[in-house]
């Protein structure tokens, strides 16, 4: 069992969400700050922000049998899944996180399940995209 349960999970100072993703209805490129985050603290137009946004959980806020080390603020990855795919948006100030462990084995063991509906692991890094095998 890990020591933080999904209740106690929090966003907390995390901003990746609003630094790694592309976010049409902001017209927001990947790996740049939303104009409206407050790095280290959040949205500030967090009761009107897009519906994307509001109804978006990372999967470390979703899942419990993900650690404390797959925070994103520790992890410096934000991952989520899209039908069978689970994206790993990685920060780009630290482009080689997902390469170390325990997140290289993880990801590994992530892209090796028999899943039946063809699951896979697909790894963003600025503008380079790997497919975990």
């Amino acid at each position: 069992m890990n020591e933080i349960s999904l209740a106690d999970r929090a966003c907390g100072a995390c901003t990746l969400c609003c630094r790694l993703p592309d976010i049409d209805a902001l017209a927001k490129p990947a790996n740049a700050w939303c104009e409206n985050c407050i790095e280290g603290h959040g949205c500030r137009i967090y009761d009107f922000r897009p519906q994307l946004c509001r109804d978006f959980f990372c999967l470390w806020m979703t899942d419990e049998r993900l650690g404390p080390e797959w925070d994103p603020a520790r992890s410096h990855m934000m991952i989520y899944r899209q039908g069978p795919q689970i994206t790993v948006l990685v920060d780009p100030d630290f482009p080689d996180i997902w390469k170390s462990e325990p997140y290289s084995q993880q990801l590994s063991e992530w892209a090796r399940e028999p899943v039946a509906d063809g699951q896979y692991v697909i790894v963003f890094v600025g503008d380079d995209v790997f497919k975990v095998d």
